[in-house]
């Protein structure tokens, strides 16, 4: 007879009851002597604004970015000439 048929007649011997799952222990690494020590809380980064930057060795998206950091919104879509001018007068009259 088949399998089946031995199922609906009651006459299968009884199937072994699945094995337990193992037990996975959670992995615990222990911290290293430098992790352990706290650092002090990060200050604030105050801006410098260097007066010896080279307005004219920048490019224009770099003078963008600059520009952004001391405070100006610069369009990139004027001339390289103009954006410097423009930064130099917002520099020259923030300080």
């Amino acid at each position: 007879m088949s399998r089946f048929g031995d199922l609906v007649r009651g006459n299968s011997a009884p199937t072994p009851a699945p094995a337990p799952a193992p037990v996975v222990e959670p992995v615990v690494e222990e911290p290293a002597v430098e992790e352990l020590v706290e650092e002090p809380a990060a200050e604030e980064e105050e801006v410098v604004y260097e007066s010896d930057v080279s307005l004219h060795d920048m490019t224009k998206k770099e003078l963008e970015e600059y520009g952004r950091t001391v405070g100006i919104e610069l369009d990139r879509r004027r001339s390289k000439d103009s954006l410097v001018q423009e930064l130099e007068d917002y520099l020259a009259s923030d300080s």
